[in-house]
């Protein structure tokens, strides 16, 4: 009865909240230093960007750990939130199929590590809970009784994929960026849907590499016609920075040293690995390798189980420069870091040995990353150290979105991944 009394009092309260706070935006988030390696993704794989279809048996995993020795009660909810991600203003007995909140039931202690954790897991939709809308969805996880302090905010959609999107990443058509960008056109087909005003109605939103940073967002159609919206302008608002291939390095065995690490130590009780410096490829010509796209996966060579044998390890990141960057702080950056720019993960500016240097405390696997730089408005760029090449491999997500007048919540009725290697 005490479960069923604070499922119903949490859902009212959401419902207020939702109502009277439409403007709060919910971006992703790890507010305790004990969480780590936040994964979010399709079930079946775990390099995959967290889109599933609405009323079909995709699924997500969200996986996490937490630095301890002892299992703590844990809570996850879901809040439905419009296209630019503010809390949508309809109830959750609206858009949820079951329990408001539900326990984190899945949990198992590491094996045999340096580093003791606790590794979490949940999938989703299950038999507590399911999505009845499609849309921009956050996940939290937060301790029991105190949703309103979440340890762990992420984001991910639930497709209706009624929509046919055609993608051509091309090389841009406006000169100034035609060595160092890609423009995105594409074009949207909705057969069989009556909508009266795409112009106004539709939305399109185009993410490189998963990133939301850097996101075109509400980008109209240039063109309509035939049921179907075509994005392919000058203006400049769907082209993007080109990148160089994502760094790299492998840490799933402390055995030996493989590509780009110096030194493997064990003391103290910890591992520390030095990966070699880096290199400023900002000036150098574009060459190929196959990445990840900025994302990493957990693995351990000499164990069976990735999530709960695989140790975590210091790792070392040096980058040479001359000078400290002058107006701006260096960050690794990717999937490593959360997409996120932190005291963590920015670098200091050794000036004995004329290098950016930081310390990371990651879970073995295979890990991607780049040097970005971010000025004081936190915008980011990497011309700096990495430099931009239109051939760079990168993954596109489009994701359309259609607000009719008289709904309530804005639908994700469209989406698909293309690469510019697969045109």
């Amino acid at each position: 009865m005490t479960r069923i009394f604070l499922s119903i009092s949490f859902i009212i309260t959401t419902g207020i909240f939702s109502s009277i706070c439409g403007q709060q935006i919910t971006r992703e988030m790890i507010s305790d230093a004990n969480v780590k390696s936040v994964k979010l993704h399709r079930a079946e794989w775990n390099l995959s960007y967290p889109v599933i279809k609405l009323g079909s048996d995709d699924e997500m995993v969200l996986h996490f750990d937490i630095l301890d020795d002892e299992v703590e009660t844990y809570y996850y909810t879901f809040i439905h939130c419009d296209k630019d991600w503010n809390v949508s203003d309809i109830y959750q007995t609206d858009y949820l199929d079951g329990f408001a909140e539900n326990p984190v039931d899945n949990w198992a202690l590491s094996f045999n590590t340096t580093v003791n954790y606790v590794h979490y897991w949940i999938r989703f939709p299950n038999q507590n809970i399911n999505f009845r809308y499609s849309g921009n969805y956050i996940i939290k996880i937060f301790p029991f009784g105190e949703a309103d302090k979440p340890i762990i905010v992420k984001r991910f959609m639930v497709s209706e994929k009624r929509a046919n999107i055609e993608v051509q990443p091309q090389r841009p058509k406006l000169t100034e960026f035609y060595d160092t960008h890609q423009q995105v056109d594409l074009s949207v087909k909705y057969p069989g849907m009556d909508i009266r005003d795409p112009f106004r109605t539709m939305f399109v939103s185009i993410l490189q590499n998963g990133r939301w940073e850097n996101a075109r967002q509400n980008l109209k159609a240039d063109f309509i016609g035939n049921n179907e919206l075509i994005i392919n302008d000058l203006s400049g608002k769907n082209i993007f920075e080109g990148l160089s291939e994502f760094r790299y390095f492998d840490i799933k065995s402390l055995r030996y040293q493989t590509e780009y690490i110096r030194s493997i130590d064990y003391r103290l009780g910890s591992y520390h690995v030095y990966l070699l410096p880096s290199d400023n490829r900002s000036y150098r010509q574009y060459f190929y390798w196959q990445d990840q796209n900025g994302k990493y996966y957990t693995a351990v060579q000499e164990g069976r189980d990735n999530e709960t044998e695989s140790d975590y390890v210091y790792v070392y990141f040096t980058l040479p420069a001359d000078f400290p960057v002058r107006e701006g702080e260096v960050y690794i950056y990717g999937d490593l870091t959360g997409w996120m720019l932190s005291s963590d993960n920015r670098m200091t500016y050794n000036y004995e040995d004329h290098a950016y240097e930081c310390t990371l405390l990651l879970k073995q696997g295979w890990y991607n990353y780049l040097y970005a730089v971010a000025g004081k408005d936190s915008r980011i760029s990497f011309e700096q150290f990495e430099g931009n090449h239109f051939e760079t491999e990168n993954d596109y997500l489009i994701l359309v979105y259609l607000r009719e007048p008289m709904e309530r919540y804005d639908r994700l009725i469209g989406n698909v991944v293309s690469n510019t290697l697969n045109k």
